[in-house]
């Protein structure tokens, strides 16, 4: 029997966990039999869309975790283990498990996980930026960089507790008898500990990243703004091995890329510090945003801790209530309503003589000021102010006196921290879509979304065959060019979950079986054309292929999250129905399959 057809066996009895050729038997493994669930029931033809998919997962397995591509991305990426363990979990949940803890294993001691764990038999000039680069033992010292393994400094979305949950539910017999929840759940909490305590630079409680590469989109035009304070670093300074694999056009430019490598080089040399620390030294260079996926993916994995906390004898109240505060947070500092979407905030843009893309100024929904996504009227604008002007005066006041408690609750650390203010960033992104994914969000700001979604800018159902990673009708659009255009699997993936735990599940099996048919013939690629679905970056993508599968098998009512405290599953009257489940949802199914991949990867 080959590898690839042990990854799709159907079990139909007690059995032993699958194994494939060359995987070493994780710790506490041993023989061990598990639950005789039927975990995948794959098409019999070889040429199955199934198997195709096990084949990609099966081609791009090192051992111990899963390579996103075997030439672009040789080494383990943070968000795209964990997307990959969400579709491993239906055909080997054993190797599922084995992802995640191989990702964990490389955590350092200040909690963060970091975006690319390296596997040291790859050649250093086969990726940039690699090892030598980022000098984790020894730049990362005092933030607890391992000794024994190379990795990054920075980070990538948190979907991974949402992943470790959905693994556990793949089969639970299996899961307990090797402890893994007990072995990952102490690690999870502390990766969100530091998200939530050493990242909340702008002061209103939600996490920012400090690179575009930590939030996973990498050249999306969102970054445009803050990184235009950045000096790019010359080129002579670096080689983009990106560049062997995949066309410029395709790309970031060198412009981006000279301004990647001068911020992770500043942030290397600061130590890796957060905080007041590094803020101090960073001068106007600084670059902190909170991005409104980054953050929905804490908050489900926040729900997903809840639960696995319960499983542990916990009763996971704190977690919920603590995901209900974040989802709170998220729409007081993120959403506009006049957009009917969530934007990025630039922690530390809006000041005074900055300007957006647009030039003209309007408020956000905190009054912070800002650049318009596309012109208004002098009428509207006006009113808007005159609507906005009591409530921001009330909301700036009420910023203020919060920031001079937190500061005197903090000290030092307190002192120094910017003002919870910054600026919406006039770019509709993708990102600005995916709170649609969270069950606590209010009804009419997920109805608003799924509209924005079906509009002009994403054509979801529309226009486009696939939702873009940004705004068609924007200034900056381009159907090809990495993140400033073309539609990516996970971020679609992430929207058909919120479609449908949100009621919309016509709209929902429309994007399903467009991911599925675009999976097929793009060759499970990296990222697509929106309109068309034709392939982009790298084929044989393994977040692509992890997901299909996903897709393709009919999760068990056990893959649910919750979402309140005394709830066992996300709230059933939102609950989403079973692929193939009719839309009156008779039969409603686990609303949390998500995840997230990403980054040009740094």
């Amino acid at each position: 029997m080959d590898s690839t057809t042990q990854l799709t066996i159907r079990r139909t009895g007690i059995t032993t966990p699958v194994r494939t050729s060359g995987s070493p038997a994780p710790p506490g493994s041993g023989e061990i039999t598990h639950s005789a669930a039927d975990v995948y029931d794959p098409v019999r033809s070889a040429g199955s869309l199934h198997l195709r998919a096990a084949h990609v997962l099966e081609g791009n397995w090192t051992g111990t975790s899963t390579v996103p591509s075997r030439g672009l991305y040789p080494h383990q990426w943070s968000w795209d283990s964990a997307f990959i363990a969400i579709g491993l979990r239906h055909v080997s949940p054993l190797r599922a498990q084995t992802e995640l803890e191989t990702l964990l294993g490389a955590q350092w001691g200040d909690g963060r996980i970091p975006h690319i764990v390296f596997n040291p038999s790859v050649p250093l000039d086969a990726y940039f930026p690699s090892p030598d680069f980022w000098r984790s033992s020894t730049a990362g010292r005092a933030a607890g960089a391992p000794r024994t393994v190379q990795t990054s400094g920075i980070v990538q979305p948190p979907v991974h507790a949402l992943a470790a949950w959905l693994v556990h539910q793949a089969d639970p017999g299996l899961s307990r008898a090797r402890s893994f929840l007990p072995r990952v759940y102490p690690r999870l909490a502390a990766w969100h500990r530091y998200l939530l305590h050493r990242r909340d630079l702008g002061g209103g409680g939600l996490a920012s990243v400090v690179h575009p590469w930590e939030q996973g989109m990498d050249n999306s035009p969102c970054w445009d703004a803050p990184l235009g304070r950045i000096t790019p670093a010359p080129p002579r300074t670096f080689r983009r091995a990106d560049l062997d694999h995949g066309s410029a056009e395709d790309r970031p430019t060198d412009l981006d890329y000279g301004r990647y490598v001068r911020l992770a080089t500043d942030y290397r040399d600061g130590g890796y510090a957060d905080g007041a620390g590094a803020e101090a030294g960073a001068g106007a260079g600084r670059f902190a945003v909170e991005d409104p996926a980054f953050n929905a993916l804490l908050i489900a994995s926040e729900h997903a801790l809840a639960a696995i906390a319960r499983e542990l004898g916990a009763a996971g109240t704190a977690r919920h209530a603590r995901a209900e505060r974040l989802t709170a947070a998220l729409v007081a500092r993120l959403w506009d309503p006049a957009e009917g979407m969530f934007f990025c905030r630039d922690v530390y843009g809006g000041g005074e003589g900055e300007s957006g893309a647009h030039g003209t100024e309007r408020r956000s929904p905190s009054g912070d000021r800002t650049s318009e996504p596309c012109l208004q009227s002098g009428a509207l604008e006006a009113e808007r102010r005159s609507r906005a002007g009591d409530r921001a005066a009330e909301q700036r006041a009420q910023s203020d006196a919060r920031e001079r408690e937190q500061r005197s609750r903090s000290g030092a650390h307190g002192t120094e921290r910017r003002s919870p203010s910054g600026a919406l960033i006039p770019e509709r992104s993708v990102a600005g879509l995916l709170p649609l994914i969270l069950p606590a969000l209010p009804r009419d700001i997920a109805t608003t979304l799924v509209r924005t979604a079906g509009g002009p800018h994403f054509g979801l159902g529309g226009v486009a065959r696939l939702v873009p990673s940004y705004d068609l009708t924007g200034h900056a659009f381009d159907p090809r060019r990495y993140w400033r255009g073309p539609a990516w699997f996970n971020t679609n993936w992430l929207l058909e979950r919120g479609l449908r735990l949100h009621g919309e599940h016509g709209r929902a099996q429309e994007l399903r079986s467009a991911l599925l048919e675009t999976a097929d013939t793009s060759g499970f690629a990296e990222y697509v054309d929106p309109y068309t679905g034709e392939a982009c970056g790298a084929l044989g993508f393994s977040w692509t292929a992890a997901l299909t599968l996903d897709l393709l098998h009919e999760p068990p009512g056990a893959d649910q999250v919750v979402s309140r405290p005394g709830r066992d599953t996300f709230d059933t009257a939102q609950g989403a129905a079973p692929h193939g489940t009719p839309p009156d949802g008779t039969a409603p199914r686990g609303s949390f399959e998500t995840g997230a991949k990403g980054g040009d990867r740094g």
